[in-house]
């Protein structure tokens, strides 16, 4: 059965990147969000088994928007993506439960190992 995950970013180019890179691989995109407040009723909808999640988004960010979903699911799987330079946010993220973090630009086989890592 395919992985079913929800793709978080407020760039659409961003989203389609990481949607291509899943899809190719046998991941089911089953929602997109553009703030952290879509990816957390998104979340409620859907239960994904992955969530990939944007740090910087208006409305909500990342990093609230993972401790959101953390309370309403404890073992919710989460991997932040960050732009360079973001290491005390990501730290934060990690903090708050994130299992793993992926830079952008996107390289596929960095967030597949990511990917493959945490759903393990």
């Amino acid at each position: 059965m395919k992985a079913k995950v929800l793709v978080v970013d407020d760039a659409a180019f961003m989203r389609m990147m990481i949607k291509d890179i899943l899809t190719k691989n046998d991941y089911e995109v089953v929602a997109e969000a553009a703030d952290g407040q879509q990816a957390v009723d998104l979340y409620k909808e859907h239960n994904p088994d992955l969530v990939t999640l944007d740090i910087t988004m208006p409305e909500m960010d990342g990093i609230t928007a993972l401790k959101e979903i953390k309370s309403i699911d404890a073992e919710a799987k989460v991997i932040m993506c960050s732009a360079m330079g973001q290491q005390a946010m990501v730290i934060d993220a990690i903090q708050a439960g994130a299992k793993d973090f992926i830079v952008k630009p996107f390289q596929a086989e960095r967030v597949l190992e990511a990917i493959g890592k945490t759903l393990g």
